[in-house]
């Protein structure tokens, strides 16, 4: 099933991954205009080991994408698969990457490379290569660049294993990093806050579909060094799809990290849902889902909504939830601003988790370079009963089905950081979705088919604003009657809550709507909100 495989791979990508370091930024950086016949080797004072060089580009790693989408697909070879199935998570853990076989272990880029271990969670081997003046150079795997400690392994086994994945480390001689990549095309930063939480893929096939969700993979990498600008390319491959990726990737010195995408697309089979820059994450449950909150922590999210800006300027907060069913929500558009899962509540004290620190995972934005056309952003979400498990799908879903032969490019650029990026001063925002029962505190009998919805606003024009009551909730259900709305400002506070009752019979899921008002002028940003009785 879709859910077990997908679940699966994130719970093993979780595993892989060691707790990041610190972070630093991405800005606008020409590629170089090198000359292939300047190639350098990386300093001598790095144990790694590399192939012969070979001409690279981003033009001809295109080329080849597209010729692989007219040849069958061939599935990864397995690399002692008797030996890797028995890599669980305690044994990766004591398998150690060697820092003097980094790559860049001395320069030229501040932030050196080091590269992930094979195990039972990841276990398909890619090939990676160190690209300098226009040629590339593949990085010869052997099992020297580990330390096996307790783990048990025989390193003399493991001769012709290869990588999994590589990590981009926070400086020279650290321990911790701050962009990932490891298992099909997953990848992450640590974001603002030095804390890894929710990730991004390459691209999304048939996820919620009827037929099973596949997972393309980026079978090899090409790592270039722009001083601390770092270009990532990659290839895609996977039975309906392949494609060739170019990620800029930088640290902020305020710890945000900032990657400009560029892919071109080509289409092996059929398809009928693709998802353009996925995001995917973990909710359990939030302030507007305590019936959920089978644990002694207030809550437990990597992210608490989706966020919208709409191609015609409409801003947009859906807070997520744990629906009973798999749920996919589509927000129709064309030519989207920008979308995101964002992790908007920063409290510490909302989530008391001092080793997880829900309260300092990032935000993950993303905003369409040029024309994306008609489509529609889709959110998935899956019920769980735990936070292990990823269970949240954001992505954009172009109109249209594709074809065999069909091509796509999107160019895009990613925002790790606490927040969506240059937010506007001109409209407030919602911060907090509570539920509770409806009708007035002390009213007996109270109306047990009324459920009362509370949500918090701040900043834009209702900063510092005193108390009025001309302020109008906008509400609207799909079905059921509102009734009892009304706004008032927080005592003590720079928040506006506007409440509201539903009424409504049965147990379908009810769609609503709602936004602060005053007189002509829209205040807030739209919230929505999915609601199973």
């Amino acid at each position: 099933m879709f859910v077990t495989d997908r679940r699966l791979l994130l719970a093993a990508l979780s595993a892989s991954l060691v707790p990041p370091g610190a972070l630093r930024a991405i800005a606008q950086t020409k590629p170089s205009q090198a000359n292939p016949s300047q190639a350098k080797l990386p300093q001598a004072k790095s144990a790694i080991r590399l192939g012969p060089p070979r001409r690279f580009s981003y033009d001809l790693l295109r080329d080849r994408a597209r010729k692989l989408a007219t040849q069958p697909y061939k599935a990864p070879p397995q690399r002692a698969p008797h030996i890797i199935k028995e890599v669980d998570y305690d044994a990766a853990q004591k398998i150690r990457f060697r820092a003097d076989h980094a790559l860049w272990k001395s320069g030229p880029q501040p932030d050196p490379v080091s590269f992930f271990h094979l195990s039972r969670y990841a276990a398909d081997p890619v090939l990676l290569h160190a690209v300098e003046g226009g040629m590339a150079r593949e990085i010869l795997y052997g099992p020297d660049y580990f330390d096996y400690g307790a783990s048990g392994l025989d390193p003399k086994a493991l001769q012709d294993l290869g990588f999994s994945g590589f990590r981009v480390m926070d400086g020279q001689d650290k321990p911790t990093d701050w962009l990932a990549f490891q298992g099909a095309s997953y990848f992450r930063s640590s974001g603002q806050e030095a804390q890894y939480g929710l990730s991004a893929r390459g691209i999304a096939l048939n996820t919620a579909a009827a037929t099973a969700e596949e997972f393309p993979r980026f079978s090899e990498f090409w790592l270039e060094a722009h001083g601390p600008l770092i270009t990532i390319h990659a290839l895609l491959d996977g039975p309906s799809i392949t494609g060739s990726y170019k990620f800029d990737a930088l640290k902020n010195k305020d710890g945000t990290v900032v990657m400009n995408v560029h892919c071109d697309l080509f289409c092996r089979a059929g398809i009928t849902r693709m998802g353009v820059a996925p995001l995917t994450s973990m909710y359990w449950y939030g302030e507007n889902e305590r019936g959920k909150a089978d644990d002694w922590r207030p809550e437990i999210h990597d992210n608490d909504g989706l966020a919208i800006w709409t191609g015609k300027g409409e801003r947009i907060w859906r807070p997520l939830i744990n629906p009973p069913l798999v749920q996919t929500n589509s927000f129709l558009d064309e030519n989207p601003r920008g979308f995101g899962l964002i992790q908007r509540d920063r409290d510490f004290e909302n989530y008391q988790d001092d080793g997880a620190f829900y309260d300092k995972r990032p935000s993950l934005w993303v905003e369409p370079k040029g024309k994306w056309g008609a489509g529609a952003v889709q959110l998935v979400e899956i019920p769980t009963e735990d936070e292990t498990h990823d269970n949240i799908v954001a992505y954009w879903r172009p109109d249209g089905d594709l074809k065999a032969g069909d091509t796509r490019a999107y160019d895009y650029r990613l925002y790790w950081q606490d927040n969506e990026p240059a937010y506007p001063k001109t409209i407030a925002r919602v911060v907090a979705t509570r539920l509770g029962r409806g009708g007035i505190p002390g009213q007996n009998p109270w109306p047990r088919d009324k459920r009362k919805f509370v949500i918090d606003f701040t900043g834009g024009p209702l900063m510092q604003m005193p108390q009025r009551f001309d302020i109008k909730p906008e509400a609207s259900a799909s079905r059921g009657k509102i009734d009892n709305a009304y706004v008032i400002k927080v005592v003590g506070t720079d928040r506006w809550r506007a409440l509201f009752d539903l009424q409504v019979d049965g147990k379908g899921p009810v769609d609503l709507r709602c936004y602060l008002r005053l007189g002509n002028r829209t205040l807030s940003e739209t919230w929505i909100y999915q609601y199973f009785p």
